[in-house]
């Protein structure tokens, strides 16, 4: 809807959005990065003294528990801040997180392939650099998408390649088919997913997952599973330590993978940037002799400590490590239930999917194969016909902050949105404005219509 003409009615200032768009420099708004959304959305507020519903950026909105705190805090008062960490990690973390992903994938690692990084943003690019290099005929990275953008970004700066495809209509069975079309070519290096899925909060099913499996060890072709989202599929409760079900997982179908287990989203740790990669004990010891093209040593759990774990941030700071490793205990110890906390998300995506829904809006991605989608950090939504990119930039002028599909290699028109800013004291705010958006677009359709006539 083109606003210089239209002007309706909206809770937030059309003029002043327009200009503040123009000034911001961003070619495409609808287009634009997390970051570069998040930075005009506040320039608004401040310019016409209003408030948004904020559901552009995956923040936790859940306090950090006190157990890491007050461990990271020991941690300081001790002298940590004078010593450099080691880069493969402090110990403890190291035990606790192999222990985790026992406890919480029933899966088996040495303590040796737990390697903290500084959250999984550089546990995704040490991957990449590493996965990406073992095999110089490889070269492209495999992303089944939707997908989180700064990854891409991340191989856009390294020079790499990559493809992708929507994994929409290629659930269940159809997936073998349009992974083994790709592989065929023989330059996948490495295929990353996340699961439950940013953006979209698809759950990949066991059968998926084998399927990826047993094309990843046919291929030779290493899984970068993302689990920023862990056991964060509320439909299951898997928040007991060493009791099925378990957060489900590549690794029981094949040994070439890694893992990137994020401190963020699940452990609302997100400001000290925490996570580990976990390399299966297999591919951790597999020499690559390619590798020496760029890393001292051909042994890929070796060239990615001392590659770029070493060559990006030289190890994780100290105390959050002592904090984290704290926070895993407790969790392994079945003294703190950390899946318990984050239900909170799910309770609020019921209730704002209804808001959307009954405002004229559609989810968009709905389904896992046969099931209806679970209530979780993400959901997706769009509106009649209009594309992602248009409803993102329509709903400034309603107070409203998403992102595109399309930022993120979906092929299905609407935005995603995150729950964790929305205080539910907005809730009310959300409908109204929502309303008055499908309202005015109502009008804009009628309109249309008798024109057309």
């Amino acid at each position: 809807m083109n606003h210089s003409e239209a002007m309706h009615q909206t809770p937030i200032d059309i003029e002043t959005v327009d200009r503040l768009k123009r000034e911001s420099g961003i070619a495409n708004v609808g287009k634009s990065s997390i970051r570069e959304l998040v930075k005009l959305v506040v320039q608004i507020e401040k310019a016409t003294n209003s408030q948004f519903v904020k559901m552009e950026m995956g923040v936790p909105g859940l306090a950090t528990p006190a157990i890491a705190i007050e461990a990271e805090i020991e941690a300081l008062r001790s002298g940590v801040t004078a010593v450099y960490p080691s880069i493969e990690g402090i110990d403890p973390l190291k035990k606790e997180m192999s222990r985790f992903v026992k406890n919480f994938l029933n899966v088996e690692v040495r303590e040796e392939g737990c390697i903290p990084t500084v959250g999984s943003m550089q546990g995704g690019m040490a991957a990449f650099m590493v996965a990406n290099r073992c095999d110089k005929a490889k070269d492209t990275v495999l992303f089944i998408d939707p997908g989180f953008p700064v990854q891409k970004n991340q191989l856009r700066m390294l020079g790499m390649k990559y493809e992708t495809f929507d994994v929409y209509n290629y659930r269940g069975e159809k997936l073998r088919s349009k992974l083994e079309k790709y592989l065929q070519e023989g330059n996948i290096s490495c295929i990353i997913y996340s699961n439950p899925n940013n953006p979209t909060w698809v759950c990949l099913t066991e059968k998926e997952l084998q399927i990826i499996g047993d094309l990843a060890t046919r291929y030779d072709v290493v899984v970068v599973e993302d689990l920023a989202y862990f056991a964060m599929d509320f439909r299951v409760d898997m928040s007991k330590p060493g009791v099925p079900p378990y957060q489900p997982t590549v690794a029981k179908y094949t040994d070439n993978y890694l893992m990137l287990i994020s401190g963020s989203k699940a452990f609302s740790y997100a400001g000290q940037r925490i996570g580990c990669v976990v390399i299966s004990d297999v591919l951790f010891k597999r020499r690559f002799p390619d590798l020496k093209r760029f890393f001292p040593n051909d042994e890929f759990g070796k060239a990615m400590i001392f590659g770029p774990i070493y060559g990006l941030s030289s190890g994780v700071a100290h105390s959050v490590q002592y904090g984290f490793a704290a926070l895993l205990k407790a969790v392994n110890d079945g003294k703190y239930n950390f899946v318990e906390e984050t239900r909170e998300y799910g309770e609020k995506a019921k209730i704002l999917k209804q808001i959307f829904e009954q405002n004229g809006f559609h989810i968009v991605y709905d389904r896992d194969e046969d099931k209806v989608l679970a209530d979780g950090f993400y959901f997706t939504v769009g509106y009649q016909n209009l594309t992602g990119e248009e409803l993102l930039e329509e709903l400034l002028y309603y107070g409203v902050s998403a992102i595109s599909l399309s930022t993120t290699g979906s092929k299905r028109e609407g935005i995603r949105a995150c729950v964790s800013q929305v205080a539910r004291s907005q809730f009310g705010i959300l409908e109204e404005r929502l309303k008055m958006f499908n309202e005015n677009h109502k009008v804009d359709k009628a309109v249309a219509q008798s024109t057309a006539l």
